[in-house]
């Protein structure tokens, strides 16, 4: 099996757009988010990907299995630390060692200091990526829990 990222062109925007909406549906179970009037979840900063502002980069990826399209990755770079906006894995690829893969990609292609946040309702993502950064650090990265969601902060070299 092979994971790879692959940075989304503008002309592929559809796309990842669609990919998103199957995340914010899976999102529901977290935040009882309802479609909008036109059938959408509708991700509010999907256009700020391709606008340039040397103070809040971003940077979107597709998560393709063996060329199949399984997830997309969304970076922000803001304030001198790296951020991962937006994580998913089609629930088809899941369990299996592709989300790890995609994430540890993600980390070797921006060294430097990270935060990942997850929502606080959300307990199998707060295991995935402590595992995850845990073996990324070697166990070395600070969790904080706020009301809003549990973060860990760290640093890849």
């Amino acid at each position: 099996m092979t994971v790879e990222l692959e940075p989304v062109a503008y002309t592929h925007k559809p796309v990842l757009r669609r990919l998103l909406e199957l995340y914010l549906y899976d999102f529901t179970e977290f935040t009882g988010d309802d479609l909008n009037e036109h059938g959408e979840f509708g991700y509010r900063y999907l256009d700020h990907y391709w606008v340039p502002n040397p103070d809040d980069q971003r940077f979107p990826f597709l998560i393709r299995v063996d060329g199949k399209l399984a997830g997309c990755a969304l970076v922000r770079l803001r304030r001198g630390r790296y951020s991962m906006a937006e994580f998913f894995v089609m629930r088809r690829y899941r369990r299996g060692g592709v989300g790890a893969q995609a994430a540890k990609a993600v980390f070797a292609r921006f060294p430097g200091d990270w935060e990942v946040w997850q929502l606080p309702s959300n307990l199998p993502a707060q295991a995935f990526w402590r595992k995850v950064i845990n073996e990324v650090t070697g166990g070395v990265y600070t969790e904080r829990a706020e009301p809003d969601g549990v973060g860990q902060l760290f640093t890849v070299r």
